[in-house]
């Protein structure tokens, strides 16, 4: 039986040629996902160690790492890393030296004034030289290091991106006014912030702590072992020589080195989970085409296979047989498939650290043997899974079949149980869906749209016939006869149409649901953009970070403003537990209401001009406040309060948990604190004059971003657009597949429509009209995928919504009318594209040939 499954394999390699490479294209995304995922892994790991090289010991300030970044103004609750601690450190036993650490966000400009970098790894660190005048953690290219206030050193990638050279005048900021400083050398790091694309901007240490602490203060101590030296050693020493304080942890370089590598195989292992999540949807829709595959060879053998049950063979041994060709089709693709993820890994690295310039480390090619097993045994076994019912059905061939040529239709009896399990599928999955969004309970709606989707995919066969007579006027009107067969020929195996379309539904399912839902979230932004901010421009640091206080007292001096107020956010203790902690926002209480919306559920919004406290609705339920109740707080410097709640704001619109007057929680700001965003009116309303004054006022920064309504909302859609773009990317081999799936299915069909056509050839329909039969057939087929797709996309996408409107006030489901059209019409062309070759083939058929073949 084993060579016949052999001889069978060889003699249909044409008409398995789809379902291998369905298996292949399935296989090569598992494969490349997992190669290029090791392979990014161990690259980073490796460059992570080499960072770690001379660093026995890490002293880290927690307190200062954050405030460095981003200059929150966090209190420092005790002793602190001073040049003192350093030199202690540096003249114990066993340390050879000991380098004191500052950084934080530092942009660069470029000489159009444009950011280098994202703003979110834009880098500055200070500049430590040795007794030759050079820093061994950043290697000069070219010139010397910075030695003043006036000078700066940059990486030689952002020098290049900015046409800088040794000499020029760079203008570079933290969070406050441009500083204009001269260029004195470029550098070479290895900063994975840095290599990712952002930049590095190395001050002298005397202008990175006034800049990112305060004068004196390291944010981390890096102790480099003497030789023989003992690192567990080295650390109880240092442990004993460095303050004790919550915030201050000293810890070996191996421990931080292994805690690195942790993060990095965690990230990398969702990459991976992420990737293999759309694998396995593109491995889905294969699953489709070899049952349908093996179905329709199981139906033109259905002489041959009757033919081995009249000879002897058991129903076990043409299981075994049709199972085995699936095991060699499945162990063929995936060996190719194997290699052609090998191939798409190389690939995506070059890509990516080319014309997208993500400059990832440099590493060999890591082919790991979990991934060879994993890549072979997937494909192998979607593919055998994906025959059995086939095999089963093949195995119940009666040997008496062997007289008649004519495929045995499905029993009435399993028809009857396939709609059964169908319509308990799809009633459950409603039933789900419908709890789900009820109850805003997101995994009830993930649980019953996949049980929906099972259902319908169950009923596809059910519900093809009357869907597709719903275009089978339309084509006999148009097309004649030819419409007329094709709309027969579609219908005529429900199973086979519903196996085919369901290829398709499947990626156009997914692809409406992510177009309805982003169409949906980028309305109830841009909702809430024009109507609960009245402020014409926002003033806020690019990267997320504090923005100086300074800057609010610059705008406050510009032309054109009417109005103007600062939000600044600070953690406030509410009371004794750990829980008792909220974000306390402070606006200016004359100004705000000009600025923004502020509905308030009970009591007013000028509660704030009286010094009183706003709370959001979430908050008030959860801790039980009403009106006139005095909550008691404790601000970031330590001093204790007590503010009276004035207003209750309505669910969904609160800007803040707690609200309340800049006027009250300003006193209590700590030294060099900062300030979230300026909201700013002008008094001609949002004009370019203003928006560059704005500009000129915060002094050219280009870490600082001066938006306007349309920005915003373009800003939003852009990251919306972006993900979207990435998931349709993504989700497009699925859809690939599907195209071989309708291409497969209407190639076989053809050859086992062959007496048929002949036929139709000797009874007077032309080439021309056999063509135009076959694509018209396809166009059918996929039409009913498509439209199933869209359906089921529009209503999974509505309950997703649905689930989202109490964090996203306002949103409504919104459903695209031109890319829901473009969805259907994509269909329908993929449709004509896969008919193009079988409709050629049909049509070149020897007439005379045709007719006498069985």
């Amino acid at each position: 039986m084993f060579r016949t499954a052999l001889r069978n394999v060889l003699a249909h390699k044409g008409r398995l040629l789809m379902t291998t490479l369905a298996v292949l294209l399935g296989t090569a995304f598992v494969a490349g996902t997992l190669v290029f995922s090791d392979t990014l892994g161990e690259a980073l790991r490796t460059q992570n160690s080499r960072s770690y090289t001379d660093i026995a010991v890490t002293v880290s300030d927690h307190e200062a790492v954050d405030r460095g970044y981003d200059h929150g103004g966090r209190a420092t609750t005790g002793p602190t890393l001073t040049e003192q601690t350093r030199a202690k450190v540096a003249a114990l036993p066993g340390a050879a030296e000991a380098r004191g650490v500052v950084s934080g966000f530092a942009g660069i400009a470029d000489k159009k004034g444009a950011l280098i970098g994202d703003g979110f790894s834009t880098t500055g660190t200070n500049y430590v030289p040795g007794a030759d005048g050079t820093d061994p953690r950043y290697p000069l290219v070219e010139g010397r290091g910075p030695r003043n206030a006036t000078e700066v050193a940059l990486d030689t990638r952002t020098a290049a991106k900015g046409g800088f050279k040794v000499g020029d005048t760079v203008r570079v900021a933290v969070n406050g006014p441009v500083m204009e400083l001269r260029l004195t050398g470029t550098l070479h790091t290895n900063d994975p912030r840095v290599t990712a694309g952002g930049s590095l901007a190395a001050f002298d240490t005397d202008t990175a702590q006034r800049l990112y602490l305060s004068p004196g203060r390291f944010a981390e101590l890096d102790v480099k072992a003497a030789p023989g030296a003992d690192d567990a050693a080295l650390l109880a020493a240092v442990r004993q020589a460095v303050p004790r304080a919550d915030s201050i942890e000293a810890r070996t370089g191996r421990e931080l080195a292994a805690e690195q590598d942790r993060m990095i195989k965690q990230s990398t292992k969702f990459l991976s989970t992420f990737l293999l999540g759309f694998a396995g949807i593109a491995l889905f829709v294969g699953v489709f085409i070899i049952a349908n595959t093996f179905t329709m060879l199981v139906a033109q053998r259905t002489k041959e296979l009757a033919l081995l049950r009249a000879v002897g063979a058991t129903r076990r041994q043409i299981t075994r047989s049709v199972l085995a060709e699936a095991l060699l089709v499945g162990l063929t693709a995936s060996v190719a498939g194997l290699l052609a993820g090998i191939g798409i890994a190389v690939g995506l690295k070059a890509l990516l650290n080319g014309p997208m310039d993500a400059n990832l480390p440099d590493g060999p090619l890591i082919v790991a043997p979990s991934t060879v097993v994993a890549a072979i045994a997937v494909g192998v076994l979607v593919t055998v899974l994906a025959a059995w019912l086939p095999a089963r059905r093949a195995s119940r061939i009666a040997p008496v079949a062997a007289m008649s040529a004519v495929e045995q239709p499905a029993t009435q009896k399993s028809l009857v149980l396939r709609n059964t399990v169908g319509l308990l599928f799809s009633l459950a999955g409603a039933g789900a869906l419908a709890a789900g969004v009820g109850g805003k309970e997101v995994k009830l709606v993930g649980l019953g749209a996949a049980a929906l989707l099972i259902g319908v995919f169950v009923l596809t066969p059910l519900l093809s016939r009357p869907l597709i007579a719903l275009f089978a006027p339309l084509l006999r009107a148009l097309y004649g006869t030819p419409g007329k067969l094709a709309g027969e020929n579609a219908v005529r195996n429900p199973r086979r149409t519903a196996a085919t379309a369901s290829a398709l539904t499947i990626g156009v399912t997914l692809i409406t649901s992510l177009t309805v839902i982003g169409a949906s979230v980028n309305q109830a932004v841009d909702r809430a953009a024009a109507t609960e901010l009245k402020a014409d421009y926002t003033v806020a640091m690019r990267n997320g970070s504090m923005l100086s206080s300074d800057v609010a007292a610059q705008i406050a001096r510009t032309p054109g403003v009417r109005a103007m107020s600062t939000e600044r956010s600070v953690p406030v203790t509410t009371g004794q537990g750990e829980d008792d902690s909220e974000w306390l926002t402070a606006v200016d209480a004359a100004t705000i209401d000009q600025l923004a919306v502020v509905k308030v559920r009970e009591g007013s919004a000028d509660a704030l001009r009286q010094g009183k406290l706003l709370v959001s609705s979430s908050v008030a339920d959860h801790g039980g406040h009403r009106l006139g109740d005095t909550l008691a707080v404790t601000y970031p410097d330590g001093a204790k309060g007590s503010l009276t709640v004035g207003g209750v704001l309505e669910a969904g619109t609160a800007p803040a948990p707690l609200l309340a007057p800049e006027a009250v929680v300003g006193p209590h700001a700590l030294p060099g604190s900062g300030l979230n965003k300026v909201l700013v009116k002008g008094a001609d309303g949002a004009t370019e004059e203003l928006k560059q004054a704005l500009r000129d006022a915060t002094g050219g920064n280009p870490l600082i971003a001066v938006k306007g309504e349309k920005e915003v909302k373009a800003e939003n859609r852009e990251i919306l657009t972006g993900i979207l773009n990435m998931m349709y990317g993504l989700l497009g081999m699925s859809v690939v597949i599907a195209v071989l799936g309708v291409v497969n299915t209407m190639a076989m069909s053809v050859f086992e429509r062959r007496r048929e056509i002949g036929m139709l050839r000797a009874i007077g329909l032309d080439r021309l009209g056999i063509r135009r039969m076959v694509r018209l057939e396809s166009l059918l087929i996929a039409l009913f995928g498509g439209l199933v797709g869209v359906g089921l996309g529009v209503l999974v996408a509505w309950a997703g919504v649905r689930t989202m409107a109490d964090s996203l006030k306002g949103i409504t489901t919104v459903v695209p009318p031109l890319q829901t059209a473009g969805f259907l019409l994509a269909a329908a062309v993929i449709g004509l594209l896969a008919a193009l070759w079988p409709a050629h083939r049909a049509a070149r058929m020897d007439v005379l040939d045709a007719i006498k073949s069985e």
